[in-house]
């Protein structure tokens, strides 16, 4: 081969890196990447733990929503291009039922199925300082009332006072955080190692 056509074929195979690569760069201007609050960020139950990977496993087929009956399941729009349609919950709008839809219709390892009581999304976290029956404000009891694993996740601590103390069984559904009345949403799901308590600092 001349060195001329060395030099076209060169030329040619880097032409069409550059406008195979275009709309990849096109998405991710488009699609800037922005901060996410992960307690507004859950992804499904079944997930891979590591984020990074399930964003690589996610093919953003959107079958988990269309299966899931409380339409919990929302999916990145413009939060960057390597999240675009991935699925996640925020349950301050909608918390997750644990039905298993989403895990059994899953094409990939995204989503995996496993028993209820080993899904971990997370651990629900109560501000002492805030929820109201703590700060004997009233009673309340929507967080115990709507869990749907019942006492082994959240349970009062005594009957008559209407304390809600979370157990280590919680998987981070989030439903407790939809059903909480106070404006403040003193009840979270948070990653386990934080903790069931939220921990406040003297300054």
């Amino acid at each position: 081969m001349s060195r001329r056509n060395a030099l076209k074929t060169l030329v040619s195979s880097a032409v069409l890196l550059a406008a195979g690569s275009t709309p990849f760069a096109v998405s991710y201007l488009l699609n800037p990447k922005q901060k996410i609050d992960p307690k507004k960020h859950l992804r499904p139950p079944g997930a891979i733990k590591d984020d990074h990977a399930f964003v690589a496993a996610c093919i953003g087929c959107g079958l988990c929503g269309e299966v899931c009956p409380p339409k919990c399941i929302k999916f990145h729009q413009r939060e960057g291009a390597g999240q675009v349609n991935t699925p996640y919950i925020n349950p301050e709008e909608k918390g997750c039922i644990l039905c298993n839809k989403c895990m059994e219709v899953c094409p990939t390892e995204s989503l995996t199925v496993v028993e209820r009581k080993n899904i971990d999304m997370g651990i629900a976290q109560i501000d002492r300082t805030a929820c109201y029956p703590w700060v004997d404000r009233g009673i309340c009891g929507a967080c115990v009332a709507a869990c749907p694993l019942g006492e082994r996740a959240i349970k009062f601590k005594h009957w008559h006072q209407y304390q809600p103390v979370v157990q280590k069984a919680c998987v981070g559904c989030g439903l407790c955080v939809e059903v909480c009345p106070h404006p403040s949403l003193p009840i979270r799901v948070v990653e386990r190692a934080s903790g069931s308590i939220t921990r406040h600092t003297v300054s």
